[in-house]
């Protein structure tokens, strides 16, 4: 219902924000990792939201990138899950953390995030087994930021986080960001 928003920070309580979008003060939950990644109290801010409707609440949950906003869509749909769990782990890991995690079915990992026991750090590796990192063909640690904002780019333009990944794996290792961003759309569009 709600996927984005864009307003002034009015207000940081960790990890709950106020945002002003024009006048109408939106209460958010963000993850830690895109809290750090916060302007300054006043400044203009955009947020991927992800909007959840409890018979006691209406909760809007904020992320920084379609990465966050992806993973954390992936671990709510885990039985056992909820949103405050999945805000937990993505609090306490990054998503690429995570997708290594996953990828190498490391529970050690997952369980260093404060409540997260033995029994739902392996329903994780289970559940997320083929949907998370290099088991869907995202590269398991992504070599530069420069791939990472090539990656990026192409999820925030409509492409499929598998279309975006193959594209990547065929462009050369040291390419730039806007020139790699064009051989990957050429890619795509055949």
């Amino acid at each position: 219902m709600i996927g984005r928003l864009t307003g002034l920070l009015a207000e940081k309580n960790p990890p709950e924000i106020l945002l002003d979008c024009n006048g109408v003060g939106y209460e958010v939950l963000v993850p830690m990792s895109t809290f750090y990644n916060l302007p300054g109290l006043g400044e203009k801010v955009s947020l991927l939201t992800h909007f959840v409707v409890r018979e006691d609440a209406q909760i809007l949950y904020g992320f920084g990138n379609a990465a966050e906003r992806a993973a954390f869509r992936q671990l709510i749909k885990i039985s056992g899950v909820g949103p405050r769990t999945a805000l937990s782990v993505l609090s306490g890991m990054s998503v690429q953390d995570l997708s290594q995690a996953v990828t190498r079915q490391e529970a050690g990992r997952i369980l260093k995030v404060p409540g997260i026991g033995k029994k739902t750090a392996e329903r994780l590796l289970l559940e997320l087994k083929g949907k998370l990192g290099a088991d869907i063909g995202v590269p398991v640690s992504v070599a530069d930021d420069a791939q990472s904002d090539i990656l990026q780019a192409l999820v925030a333009l409509g492409y499929s986080d598998r279309d975006a990944a193959l594209a990547l794996k065929a462009l050369p290792k040291d390419v730039g960001v806007s020139d790699g961003i064009k051989l990957a759309l050429k890619a795509l569009a055949k």
